[in-house]
């Protein structure tokens, strides 16, 4: 057996505010206002999760269910570029219009009760064509990205544009606009001029320092861009108003941008080691600003949520690293998260030029995604969902909790697999235990029969007490320690905290056992009047209450207490998942107060209906608690109630599957062309085409125009067919396959060229193309 150390004893955080010129109030008198570290909502910690959802690359009959999926994912606030192109791609000719109306996107997340974060630029980057910039300003004689006065004078003009779109919604005139982000990468990075044959000619550079921000925020102001917090990002030294903008951060665990050159393997990346980004006693790995850490708040607007796939790079993102990511920012101080991209997109095709950046995909911008570029739910957003819904509900203590590390965490290194990585967050005795066994491009092993030791102030804590502890590979955790529940102390647990809910007079925490670990309980007993658990074993010693749960069934803790008030929760009710049932967990608002249903389906709810998101099953389940004493019904299927288990009623729903009429003639092994029928798109929430193939790049057209592309990674390449409806039932659609190439060899030293390819094997082959309805099962109450 393996004891870690942690020593948390006299620890202590200097939160303080005021010194920050930021902050605002809207006409209700509500404020937005900042400490040295956390985001504050009237005065009170506010824990910002921030999900980038660029409208212009969605259709907008799209999106408002996709801000409905975000938001149901715990995201608070959403984040996008105004990508300049994207609006002024011909001189002097502004398109607000569409899937580019700016103003109906931010009504639409106000609405659903969401802040806004807008990145006006005029750099965007996004692997967007000249990052953004329109191909006519290269053409102008002067600096992009610099303080020359004539491309200040198109940079004022872009955002007075953009400042009439938003008049009425910035946070003081009653909107939802809460910060503004300047320029991006500014001094950092560039982006190609795409007009150029070669990338490295000429790059969208920048210089001014300090001058040229204060000159943009002045003219956002002016622009009546005006809102409580600006931001920029904060990476590569780039230059920032001090205290007047808070620079933002992130971290990536793949970089296709390496590729470039001669590259051929990925190193590991350091964004898994545990650091403390909010200590200048604390030596970071990768964060060394330029200013006292602690000063502003660690905050982020571009963690990993996914990554686009390049030409040279061909990867997968697993779902563990999106997961890792931000329990890594979180478990180091950061109490705002910001994930690029939350949602993936599809690049409009410009009136001259295809407006992606030449080294992606022309249209696709999928991004691996939590949300797909159609919409997809995938387990990347299960995961984090989980994540979030404990970030809100604990986000006074989480954001008042100091990032404590181990006292050798500086030797750990990234290809170090044999040491575990852990830290902790805590404010005097209680906090969390962050644990992480994933490491980005290197192959990780379990970790067996280890315990944690943390000296607190008042105690020693050893967790867990009575068996040793296990993390499986790639799997990381939150655990709580000193834990308060109503009266109730939890001293430990193996388990991790999702939420609560009170119905009645009880009060239901969720939780769920992490992958390969044993469920453990350790109450403290003085509060405790009686305890019986349905599933699992629970023994009493020396003042304390251990209780063990099963690893493969859903358990449930009943707690009476001792000497309630009447008025008060007099019973408190431990439900305990497994990992599988956690995935499949949503806490919603429906039918006028908090719910929790499980089901193994995508679903969207709104306040007065659930809508399941079904892929040609016929048989749907759903489990939701609480339950309600009306019938529900469903007009796309019978609707019964199936057997009820413990606290859930548990329903399930018989759908008749949706055809799609179809047929597919191959043309030869890299072309075919597929046709719909009439019907094919009725009753249908969405279509998915799902193609497997063998090949370098697909892709998709209707009567010769580019729809969608694919740079093969070995996954199924999914299109979005309901967008399309009218165009493919009145011209169907061709795929295309570019072949792989195989025992090739590269000559250089052609005199007419400068590339030959010569014995080349050609590759190609489509596996498989399927076509999948999505029915829309809406439930409502009668």
């Amino acid at each position: 057996m393996s004891i870690y150390e942690l020593n948390a004893k006299q620890i202590k955080k200097d939160i303080y505010s005021g010194h920050l010129n930021m902050g605002g109030t809207n006409p209700c008198g509500e404020e937005i206002s900042l400490t040295n570290y956390y985001i504050e909502k009237n005065h009170k910690p506010f824990f910002v999760i921030c999900g980038e959802f660029h409208f212009s690359r969605c259709d907008s009959r799209f999106w408002e269910d996709e801000i409905i999926k975000m938001k149901l994912c715990g995201i608070n606030t959403i984040a996008t570029y105004v990508i300049w192109n994207h609006h002024e791609e011909e001189e002097g000719i502004f398109d607000w219009s569409g899937s580019r109306n700016l103003r109906f996107f931010i009504e639409l997340c106000k609405k659903h009760d969401l802040f806004f974060v807008l990145r006006i630029g005029p750099f965007a980057h996004g692997e967007v064509r000249n990052g953004g910039l329109p191909d006519w300003l290269y053409g102008r004689p002067f600096r992009i990205r610099s303080n020359d006065e004539g491309y200040l004078y198109y940079a004022k003009r872009l955002y007075n544009e953009i400042g009439k779109q938003v008049s009425g919604l910035m946070y003081k005139d009653g909107g939802n606009i809460i910060a503004v982000q300047l320029e991006n990468e500014f001094e950092a990075a560039g982006a190609p001029w795409e007009t150029t044959p070669i990338q490295v000619v000429e790059w969208a550079g920048s210089t001014g320092g300090k001058e040229h921000m204060r000159i943009l925020k002045d003219m956002a102001i002016e622009a009546k861009i005006d809102a409580p917090i600006y931001t920029a990002t904060g990476w590569g030294g780039a230059p920032i108003l001090d205290d007047e903008i808070l620079p933002l951060y992130g971290g990536y665990a793949f970089w296709p941008w390496l590729f470039y050159g001669d590259v051929t393997e990925h190193p590991p990346t350091k964004e898994f080691l545990f650091q403390d980004f909010h200590n200048d006693n604390s030596e970071c790995i990768d964060f060394n600003p330029p200013y006292k850490k602690n000063h502003y708040p660690f905050a982020c607007c571009e963690m990993g949520g996914g990554m686009q796939v390049w030409y040279n790079y061909r990867f997968t993102v697993p779902p563990v690293s999106v997961e890792a990511m931000a329990i890594m920012k979180v478990a180091g101080g950061c109490n705002f998260i910001g994930y690029y991209m939350f949602h993936g997109g599809s690049n409009p095709i410009g009136k001259k030029s295809y407006l992606n950046e030449r080294t992606t995909p022309k249209i696709s911008y999928d991004f691996q995604a939590p949300l797909g570029e159609f919409g997809q739910i995938r387990e990347s957003y299960k995961r984090l969902k989980l994540l979030h819904y404990f970030f809100s509900e604990h986000e006074k203590e989480l954001c008042n909790m100091i990032t404590v590390l181990p006292a050798k965490n500086q030797e750990v290194i990234e290809t170090d697999t044999k040491i575990l990585r852990f830290a902790a967050r805590i404010k005097g005795n209680s906090g969390f235990l962050f644990l992480n066994s994933y490491q980005d491009h290197i192959e990780t092993k379990d970790h067996k029969n280890f315990r944690i030791k943390l000296q607190l102030d008042n105690e020693e804590l050893i967790i867990p007490e009575t068996f040793d502890l296990t993390l499986k590979k790639d799997v990381c955790c939150i655990l709580p320690f000193n834990m308060k529940l109503r009266c109730i102390l939890i001293k430990y647990s193996t388990t991790q905290f999702i939420c609560s809910i009170i119905e009645k007079d009880v009060k239901y925490y969720f939780f769920y056992t992490p992958t390969g670990m044993d469920g453990h309980y350790c109450f403290g007993n003085s509060s405790i009047e009686n305890i019986k658990i349905n599933n699992g074993h629970v023994n009493r010693k020396d003042g304390r209450i251990y209780v063990d749960i099963p690893k493969d069934d859903m358990s449930f803790i009943k707690i009476d207490l001792k000497e309630i008030n009447p008025s008060e929760i007099n019973r408190i009710i431990i439900c305990t998942l497994t990992r599988e049932q956690s995935l499949n967990f949503w806490k919603v608002n429906l039918w006028g107060r908090e719910r929790v249903i499980i089901s193994d389906e995508d679903i969207m709810v709104t306040e007065n209906a659930i809508e399941i998101l079904s892929l040609e099953k016929e048989t749907l389940k759903f489990s939701l608690f609480p339950g309600v004493e009306e019938t529900l019904s469903s007009i796309s299927g019978s609707l019964e109630k199936d057997y009820s288990s413990n606290i859930f009623k548990n329903y399930r729903i018989n759908v008749a599957n949706k055809i799609i009429n179809y047929d597919i003639q191959r043309v030869d092994n890299s072309r075919v062309v597929i046709n719909f029928k009439d019907n094919s798109f009725i009753d249908v929430k969405e279509v998915l085409l799902n193609i497997d193939y063998v090949g370098d790049v697909g892709y998709a057209f209707i009567d010769g125009t580019l729809i969608n592309d694919n740079f093969n990674n070995g996954t199924t390449w999914e299109i979005g067919l309901k967008r399309f409806e009218k165009e493919l039932l009145e011209k169907g659609m061709y795929l295309y396959i570019t072949p792989l190439k195989k025992g090739g060899i590269v000559k250089r030293d052609s005199a007419m060229a400068a590339l030959q390819e010569i014995g080349v094997e050609e590759i190609v082959e489509f596996s498989s193309i399927k076509i999948l309805s999505q029915r829309s099962i809406v439930i409502n109450k009668i």
